[in-house]
C-alpha cells in the first residue's frame, strides 16, 4: 500500500488541471439535510446515496463517514464538499462501489474531537465524551440506519486535516464500531492505538506539511506497529498539507477501503 513520490507529484498534477468535481456538480448528487439532536443542537450534514438505491429492495450499503477539515467548517451546508469527498461522488467511483456517504458539517469554532496540541505534545481534553458535532454525527447514524438499509459491517471512517484528528479520536472511542478507516494529515493518542489495533488503517500524509507535523502520523503508525497492528502507511515526498486528493484518487485505496469487513 505505497503511491511513490513521481506517481502521486504526476497525479497531483493532473487533478490541478483537470479537476472535474465543482461545487454544483458535487452539491447536486449530495442530498442537504438537518439533524437535531437530543440536546436540541443541530447538525447541517449532506447525503449520498447509492445510485442504484431501491427503498423497497433488500440490499444493504455501506456508510462511509467523511470528516472535513477546519478550513470547511460553518453553517452553509456546502463548504464541506469543497475538499476531498468529490472523489467518493464520481460516476466510476458510484458505479463501481455503491455506497452511503455522509459529510457532517461542523459549526466554526467547533472541532470533531477533543485533542490538542499542548507544549508540543498532543493531550485529550476531555475523555468522557466526544466533541459536540461528533456527538451529534454518532447520534445521526442511529437514526440513519433506521431510515435506510446500511451494512452495520462496513461502515467506514476517513477525515482529513482536522477531520483526521477526529478519524483517530473516534477510533480510539469506539474501537470495534468501524470496519476500517483513513486518517489523512492528523494525529492521535499514541497511548489509545493498542485499542483499535485490529482495525484496518490506512494512513496518509505529506511529507513536507507546513500545518500538521508529518511526525504526528508516524507516531501513530509506529504505536500501532508496536501493538501488533499492521497499519498501511503512504507519505508524500515533498507534498505539503493538501495531500488527501492524491489519495482519494488513488483507486487502490478505494478499492481496499470498500473490501473491508467487520467479522
Amino acid at each position: 500500500m505505497n503511491t511513490t513520490a513521481t506517481a502521486a507529484l504526476a497525479a497531483l498534477v493532473a487533478l490541478a488541471v483537470g479537476a472535474e468535481d465543482d461545487m454544483n456538480k458535487k452539491g447536486g448528487v449530495f442530498e442537504k439535510r438537518e439533524f437535531t439532536g437530543a440536546s436540541g443542537k443541530v447538525l447541517k450534514y449532506r447525503l449520498l446515496k447509492p445510485d442504484d438505491y431501491d427503498p423497497a429492495g433488500k440490499t444493504e450499503y455501506p456508510l462511509v463517514i467523511f470528516l472535513h477539515g477546519a478550513g470547511e467548517r460553518g453553517d452553509d451546508n456546502e463548504a464541506q464538499l469543497d475538499e476531498g469527498v468529490g472523489e467518493f461522488a464520481k460516476p466510476e467511483v458510484r458505479k463501481k462501489h455503491p455506497a452511503f456517504i455522509l459529510a457532517p458539517q461542523c459549526p466554526v469554532k467547533k472541532s470533531w474531537s477533543k485533542i490538542e496540541k499542548h507544549s508540543g505534545h498532543l493531550a485529550l481534553i476531555s475523555s468522557k465524551a466526544p466533541a459536540e458535532s461528533t456527538g451529534l454525527m454518532l447520534e445521526l447514524l442511529e437514526v440513519l440506519a433506521k431510515e435506510f438499509r446500511i451494512d452495520q459491517k462496513r461502515l467506514y471512517l476517513t477525515g482529513l486535516s482536522m477531520g483526521g484528528f477526529g478519524t483517530w479520536d473516534l477510533l480510539a472511542r469506539f474501537p470495534d464500531r468501524f470496519a476500517a478507516a483513513i486518517p489523512i494529515c492528523g494525529g492521535g493518542l499514541e497511548q489509545s492505538a493498542a485499542s483499535f489495533v485490529n482495525t484496518p488503517i490506512w494512513v496518509f500524509h505529506g511529507g513536507s506539511d507546513p500545518e500538521v507535523e508529518v511526525e504526528l502520523s508516524r507516531q501513530m503508525v509506529d504505536a500501532l506497529r508496536k501493538a501488533g497492528g499492521k497499519p498501511g502507511y503512504t507519505e508524500f515526498p515533498g507534498v505539503g498539507h493538501e495531500c488527501w486528493d492524491l489519495a482519494y484518487h488513488d483507486p487502490d485505496v478505494l478499492n481496499w477501503l470498500f473490501a473491508q469487513k467487520k467479522h
